[in-house]
């Protein structure tokens, strides 16, 4: 018996007292819901906690829901900076991938696929999340290991299955590159440093919200914003209680649950990997196993396939699915799709996005 399975037949011991307590969570989706309120009312993703704003906007709705700030001020020389590296290839050991290679910023900031394709054509384990409003989320990663945007980039740049580059080779060639040097220097007293190239990018990534989504209209007042169908949907995502792990400004993205609580999606999907265990892998805690950060559910639409291990395929498929295993619940076809057209208000605003997918 590998190390997997060994932890896995440990884990299912956990499972009776997680089964109950999601029971007991269920039978209160009302009081989570006001908790959810509370919740993000006091609570400050860890990266606007940092003073990185220059000015951000925002309003509060007696809703679990927060709209997204419709302005967010930051240092326009540095975003500038920080979007061509994001689109620079040498920023990669093979001088081929870029960050937008992975987020795609007209597929929603991801890249539609189950797992990325790195340098040398490495495929990645894991699925890649949307860069969008990634801002707004407490933890970054699906197991939550970093905590800002910066700390996220620098992994990123040194992964070997992504840009897998040092920076003893990356910061050379950067310097070879006289519109480069001329740009950090105006941008960054010590110029052209690691720590102001990750700055930049980190930078870039906060000025990448999309505001004025259907549903943050709904939610400032326009009650024209979205259509009955569309409300129904809304009250059935909180009357299941999915809005007791989907809430807040960025609808995810501020806690960590379990994936498989009412039953066990991975015995069921079967090949259990190391990546399955989620949160374990950077706690080593037995009970943050198969524990992931929740995901924002903004522009979900965009972003599909959908769940770490990028098995399903439609909106469809993964509201079933967290209905099975996370609420223990089966949904009807037409429950389903009122939940999709909720979803579906939550694309938001960007240069970058297509006005038909709103």
């Amino acid at each position: 018996m590998n190390q997997i399975e060994t932890l896995y037949n440990k884990n299912l011991l956990l499972m009776t007292k997680q089964v109950l307590r999601r029971i007991y969570l269920v039978a209160l989706v009302f009081l989570a819901t006001l908790v959810a309120i509370w919740w993000q009312r006091i609570q400050t993703p860890q990266p606007m906690r940092e003073a990185v704003f220059e000015r951000i906007e925002t309003v509060q709705v007696d809703e679990p829901i927060q709209p997204i700030p419709l302005q967010i001020s930051l240092d326009r020389g540095k975003v500038a900076l920080g979007e061509q590296l994001f689109h620079e290839p040498r920023l990669s050991s093979d001088n081929k991938i870029s960050c937008l290679s992975c987020h795609a910023l007209n597929r929603g900031g991801a890249d539609n696929k189950a797992f990325s394709i790195g340098v040398n054509g490495k495929v990645g384990n894991i699925n890649a999340p949307t860069v969008y409003n990634s801002a707004f989320n407490a933890y970054l990663n699906w197991n939550g290991k970093f905590a800002t945007l910066e700390d996220f980039t620098t992994a990123v740049i040194q992964n070997p299955t992504a840009m897998g580059i040092e920076w003893q080779v990356l910061l050379p060639k950067l310097q070879r590159v006289p519109d480069y040097v001329r740009a950090f220097n105006q941008n960054y007293p010590d110029g052209l440093t690691a720590t102001n190239v990750v700055d930049a990018i980190a930078t870039y990534l906060r000025s990448l919200y999309t505001p004025n989504s259907r549903f943050d209209r709904y939610l400032r007042g326009d009650k024209s914003a979205i259509n009955a169908t569309e409300k129904e949907g809304y009250r059935l995502f909180q009357a299941y209680g999915c809005v007791s792990c989907h809430q807040g400004m960025n609808v995810g993205g501020n806690l960590f649950q379990k994936f498989g609580i009412m039953g066990d999606y991975f015995r069921d999907r079967g090949k259990i990997t190391k990546v399955d265990l989620g949160r374990y892998n950077v706690t080593q805690n037995e009970a943050d196993m198969f524990v992931f950060r929740v995901p924002s559910l903004r522009n979900v639409a965009l972003t599909a396939p959908y769940f770490h291990d990028g098995s399903a395929r439609t909106l469809e498929q993964a509201i079933n699915i967290m209905a099975k295993y996370q609420l223990g619940r089966s949904l009807s076809a037409k429950d389903t799709q009122l939940i999709v057209q909720f979803l579906r208000t939550l694309t938001g605003e960007h240069s970058e996005l297509k006005s038909g997918d709103r």
